[in-house]
């Protein structure tokens, strides 16, 4: 068992020069560094005496619990990586605090960085989780790290999704090696929330088996420079933008294609049991000069014994919707030229109507 104490810096001279009748306690409010990894140190005592520390190193060490650091308000980097801390706690008096490292370590929840409001960069890699178990993130330190934290590394910690993440508007690095992420719509989904991205890994996990995984990548985060390990060509990604828009392009047009067709042939198609015609002569009851109304015309039937012909004809005024407006002019003069074709028809049928009677 080794305590770290202010006796063991004193001893160990991991401290600055001491200066002409100048006391240990002077000398310790000039330290700014400590390196006291990989010591065998289980326990930080109190070094309240070294006001002005700035940059802490206490990896590969066997320290369970972070404790006794209160103290230091100056403190920028913390290093705690590969020890045998389970939970994270007492820092929020670290205000100044710019990166922490704790990969390495028991952590299965990762909290109590509430009000760390300068945190730039958390490093959580490897931690040593139990089987069917991953690591969760506190939403009130997610939303704590919103506006401060640039550089995240959760490698190896059986992490299946980011969608929480997204919250991370000023995310640049992320690095998320070896763990279970599998669904690219989720990916696509934070990519496109996170703006200033310029390197990610995700080698290792199955995500990166999927087709076109990184085209699609690419193609979303319009910043990202490194991905997996390997440099994005500018001259590429142009390509793969402009391909994608090609092919947005092509799918639209062929949708609006297939519903033009689809409300052209409910329109026109004069063989099916109802079909829809412009209707020429309005009642000023229903007329409404901004929309154009449809009569919806019963099929006539025909009754061809003893010469006589009967049709029924109901009408019923509708509105059809914009979509229908839009409709190529050569359609809507195809229009035109049925419902002549059907006036004609009606026509005809009524002076043969109106001759069978007469006779």
């Amino acid at each position: 068992m080794v305590r770290l104490t202010v006796d063991l810096i004193a001893r160990t001279g991991n401290q600055p020069r001491s200066r002409k009748e100048e006391s240990l306690t002077q000398r310790l409010k000039r330290v700014t560094h400590l390196n006291f990894s990989n010591k065998n140190i289980d326990y930080v005592e109190d070094l309240s005496r070294c006001k002005n520390l700035t940059v802490l190193y206490l990896y590969d060490n066997n320290i369970s619990q972070i404790r006794n650091l209160g103290f230091a308000t100056n403190l920028t980097h913390l290093y705690l990586q590969n020890n045998c801390i389970s939970c994270i706690e007492n820092l929020s008096g670290l205000k100044r605090l710019e990166k922490l490292y704790l990969g390495g370590n028991y952590i299965t929840v990762v909290e109590g960085l509430e009000g760390i409001e300068e945190l730039r960069e958390l490093h959580l890699e490897n931690q040593r989780i139990p089987a069917g178990e991953k690591l969760l993130i506190d939403p009130r330190t997610l939303n704590s790290l919103t506006k401060s934290l640039s550089v995240l590394n959760i490698s190896n910690n059986n992490i299946d999704e980011l969608k929480e993440l997204a919250v991370l508007e000023n995310i640049t690095q992320v690095v998320a090696v070896d763990n279970d992420l599998r669904d690219i719509k989720d990916l696509e989904f934070v990519l496109s929330k996170w703006p200033c991205l310029w390197r990610m890994d995700l080698s290792g996990n199955p995500i990166c088996q999927k087709p076109k995984y990184r085209d699609r990548v690419i193609v979303i985060s319009k910043k990202l420079e490194i991905l997996d390990g390997k440099e994005i060509n500018e001259m590429a990604r142009q390509f793969l933008v402009n391909w994608k828009a090609s092919k947005d392009a092509r799918k639209k047009s062929r949708e609006e294609n297939m519903a033009g067709r689809l409300v052209y042939q409910q329109l026109y198609d004069f063989e099916q049991p109802r079909s829809i015609l412009p209707v020429l002569y309005q009642n000023p009851k229903y007329l409404d000069k901004d929309k154009a109304k449809y009569i919806l015309m019963a099929q006539m039937h025909g009754d061809h014994t003893q010469g006589q012909l009967q049709r029924s004809l109901t009408k019923t005024i509708i509105n059809i919707s914009e979509d229908t407006r839009s409709l190529h002019a050569r359609k809507i003069h195809r229009m035109s030229v049925l419902y002549e074709q059907a006036v004609q028809k009606t026509e005809q049928f009524t002076a043969l109507e109106n001759y069978i009677i007469s006779e």
